[in-house]
């Protein structure tokens, strides 16, 4: 009698034991699969190999390109930029190169930030700097920090350039008065 007990009470631990262990493992299987579904789910807003377009009441075309582009979660009109180059075609035929290592980018307004390694050329115009700021509604292109623009027979330097798109105005400053805008004949 004791050794059937015992044998009953080992073949009733053996059938516990075995759905316990079945019960485990179809937890892992489910858990599984659900991390595969947060995975398949997930969004990001990271997009690769941007490019916007846009054309002003002049009939000049900006077109912006990126190798890649991160949407502000917290506004989805801002894109920060990597790797940024961007064309202006002018309506006289022409066209401004802006490449630099940063960006951000407005697409309502398509107001364009460049950052870091900033360059920008032009006919016969090579202008590098560490920001740019280009606003079409304001109608101006702030050029600062660390600023030099050369051409075939000169190399200036300066703080800022500040220049209105319509008129041309230009501006060319240092941020301190006592410095002085450097200019060089090469």
């Amino acid at each position: 009698m004791k050794k059937k007990i015992l044998i009953i009470f080992f073949f009733s631990l053996l059938i516990i034991t075995y759905f316990l262990l079945k019960d485990d493992k179809s937890k892992d299987t489910n858990q599984t699969s659900k991390n595969e579904e947060k995975e398949e789910t997930y969004n990001s807003n990271i997009i690769k190999n941007v490019s916007y377009q846009s054309k002003d009441l002049n009939g000049n075309e900006y077109i912006v390109n990126a190798i890649e582009g991160e949407i502000d979660l917290s506004d989805s009109n801002i894109i920060f930029l990597k790797q940024v180059n961007s064309i202006i075609n002018l309506t006289n035929n022409n066209s401004v190169m802006i490449v630099s290592d940063y960006g951000k980018y407005n697409i309502s307004n398509q107001d364009t930030i460049f950052n870091k390694n900033v360059k920008i050329s032009y006919l016969d115009n090579l202008i590098t700097a560490d920001y740019l700021d280009f606003s079409i509604n304001r109608n101006s292109l702030i050029i600062s920090r660390n600023v030099v623009y050369s051409n075939t027979e000169n190399i200036l330097k300066a703080n800022v350039i500040e220049m209105d798109i319509k008129t041309k105005d230009t501006k060319i400053y240092m941020y301190d008065n006592k410095d002085q805008v450097k200019i060089r004949s090469k």
